[in-house]
């Protein structure tokens, strides 16, 4: 599951100005993105109460009767000598007012209540760079947006296009001045239904949750940049799909996220979703999928991920992340570490501050020593979160 990272928008009244949007419910200047998920008045949107199938290629595309919607990738490659890289792409939407107007349904038209904004990053291992861009854009006269008839998510010229019907293949743009990735990626795997038959609960409430499925392991070729060259490359990805409109508990102040590809074919998604009295709502949970492709729902019961007591300080935000990771799962007798490739890859762009970065994995199974890669993610670490995941 892709949880929502630390996010400020720019000043949206006057941006509502500009654009022609709708002023009702704009966010406030410095509202974090997981505070834009929920507003006061949540019945003019649809919200996740039930499990619902998911239709493809349509459920690909955008949902804007739901508040905010994201789609997310990141992958781990490497080039013909074993450089290392990782990269992530996540675009966002995010509906500021309820469609009253017939020219709000137009993505032609420069009148949009649709915001539209993306994450973009690479890190190269050998080097020990970590390079992190945003953009901002309306969702109207064909600046950003999202189609499921052909899918398609795009912020300028940023972009994931969709390359078969089923949408499990797909092309990924994206470039800001030395830095790109151009890649495709097609899916080994089924589609993973994430959370309750892909309904994915955030609290206690009913409405808190998500709609939200995965493609957990998608092979990954083409080219990425970086101020160092430019290097032909081959590894795995992985994609996360969500819409919602509803709220973190009261408590929650971050989570930390977890997507791990095994070398024995599996992978595992955990989150754990912290209090500020250091528990967890017990929510938190994750999934662990089968090399055919079955996905097994894992409840906070189903593990434990413990950070080691050593943190690293960043030396831009001052925030204090704990990298070192132990991860067990005691029904599967996995017992996993998880270790940054390298530390620096905080996304402070600007606009928000949280980790998200490549790691490695390495423990034993059953089946002796096991080894993997992933992507982790750390919010709440530099200043603390309210709203929604």
């Amino acid at each position: 599951m892709k949880l929502i990272v630390s996010f400020v928008l720019v000043c949206a009244l006057g941006l509502a100005a500009w654009w022609g949007l709708q002023p009702a419910q704009t966010p406030n200047a410095r509202a974090q993105l997981s505070d834009l998920q929920s507003v006061d008045d949540t019945s003019k949107y649809a919200r996740a109460l039930s499990p619902r199938p998911f239709v493809f290629p349509l459920d690909h595309g955008p949902h804007p009767e739901f508040q905010t919607e994201w789609w997310y990738y990141t992958g781990n490659a490497t080039d013909e000598r074993g450089r290392h890289f990782g990269y992530q792409l996540t675009i966002f939407r995010r509906t500021i007012a309820p469609a009253t107007d017939a020219a709000l349904a137009n993505p032609a038209s420069w009148v949009t209540n649709q915001i539209y904004f993306a994450h973009f990053a690479v890190t190269d291992s050998t080097a020990n760079t970590h390079e992190a861009f945003e953009r901002l854009e309306r969702g109207g006269a064909g600046l950003a947006g999202a189609d499921g008839q052909a899918f398609k998510v795009w912020i300028q010229d940023w972009r994931v296009e969709g390359v078969s019907p089923s949408g499990d293949m797909l092309n990924l743009v994206a470039r800001n001045g030395q830095t790109s990735i151009n890649l495709k990626l097609a899916s080994a795997k089924p589609v993973v239904k994430q959370g309750d038959d892909g309904l994915s609960q955030k609290s206690a409430e009913a409405g808190n949750a998500s709609f939200y499925y995965s493609y957990t392991r998608m092979a990954t070729t083409g080219t990425i940049e970086t101020p160092s060259g430019s290097y032909t490359v081959s590894g795995t990805s992985w994609m996360d799909h969500e819409w919602s409109t509803s709220a973190l508990g009261k408590d929650a102040v971050g989570w930390d996220w977890f997507a791990l590809q095994l070398n024995d074919n599996r992978e595992i998604m955990l989150y754990k979703l912290r209090n500020a009295d250091g528990t967890y709502d017990p929510v938190s949970g994750g999934t662990l999928v089968d090399s055919d492709g079955t996905a097994h729902r894992l409840g906070i019961s189903d593990f434990a991920a413990n950070p080691l007591a050593e943190r690293w300080h960043s030396p831009k935000s001052e925030g204090d992340y704990p990298l070192n990771w132990t991860v067990n799962l005691p029904k599967y007798n996995l017992t996993l570490a998880v270790t940054p490739r390298i530390q620096a890859q905080e996304m402070g762009t600007g606009s928000g501050i949280y980790w998200e970065g490549a790691i490695t994995v390495q423990g034993t199974s059953p089946a002796g020593p096991i080894s993997g890669i992933g992507y982790l993610e750390l919010t709440g670490y530099k200043g603390t979160l309210k709203g929604k995941v």
